[in-house]
């Protein structure tokens, strides 16, 4: 668990498609097998440690015909930001993905200096 001081405690959100490939033929749509996007995402303001990260799917657009498969991963976390990853396989088909995320975490307060 980790502890945070009220005043300095910074919550970043954000909502991204992370991919639409029905339309286009992509390989999330016609492939199988393991199959990975991935995408950067920036924190609006950086961060003084790295802080927790947790991502939601807010919209799957999946084939009901094959079996559903997916694992949401924050890798590479930082405090500027991570990668937001979906990976599926086997015969799962995946038109389109949009993954909610939200950043909890220790930002600097008014009252902080940084001396170099």
């Amino acid at each position: 668990m980790k502890r945070l001081r009220g005043a300095t405690v910074g919550i970043d959100q954000g909502n991204v498609e992370l991919f639409s490939e029905f339309a286009s033929g992509g390989d999330m749509w016609v492939g199988s097998g393991s199959r990975e996007r991935r995408k950067w995402i920036e924190f609006s303001a950086i961060y003084r440690d790295i802080p927790s990260v947790h991502l939601s799917l807010s919209l799957w657009d999946m084939d009901s015909n094959a079996n559903v498969r997916a694992d949401l991963t924050a890798e590479n976390i930082g405090t500027k930001g991570f990668d937001m990853v979906f990976r599926t396989w086997g015969d799962t088909r995946v038109a389109r993905v949009r993954m909610a995320w939200i950043a909890i975490g220790e930002v600097m307060g008014e009252d902080d200096w940084d001396l170099y």
